[in-house]
């Protein structure tokens, strides 16, 4: 079973930026279909950046231009590049498959942007 592991996170003023990581355990672990979630205080979990395993990425409407997702196969991590962050953006920020069945979900972590 694949594990993730989340990090970079914080605590940043709005219009301030963050680099996530996510760093998968397994040696066979591929980038096919990965996704950046996050779940806001008292609000279901959502889907905010895609990628496949040949680079094409999507967005949800709300980090359409602001977020980057980017993943490095041989170092078996993906990334989200946040920038001109809102308060909107806070919420816990996990990664996993964008599509079927999805691996055990990490740990997360935490984004908070103050105002």
């Amino acid at each position: 079973q694949v594990q993730l592991v989340e990090s970079g996170g914080g605590l940043v003023q709005a219009g301030g930026s963050l680099r996530l990581s996510c760093a998968a355990s397994r040696s066979s672990f591929s980038i096919n279909y990965m996704a950046w979630y996050r779940q806001a205080p008292g609000k279901q979990r959502e889907m905010v950046a895609g990628i496949t395993s040949g680079g094409r990425t999507n967005y949800a409407d709300s980090v359409k231009g602001r977020f980057t997702i980017s993943g490095d196969n041989a170092k078996k991590t993906v990334y989200l590049q946040m920038n001109s962050l809102k308060p909107e953006d806070t919420g816990v920020y996990y990664c996993n498959k964008a599509a079927g069945p999805v691996y055990s979900w990490g740990q997360g972590t935490q984004v908070t942007v103050s105002s």
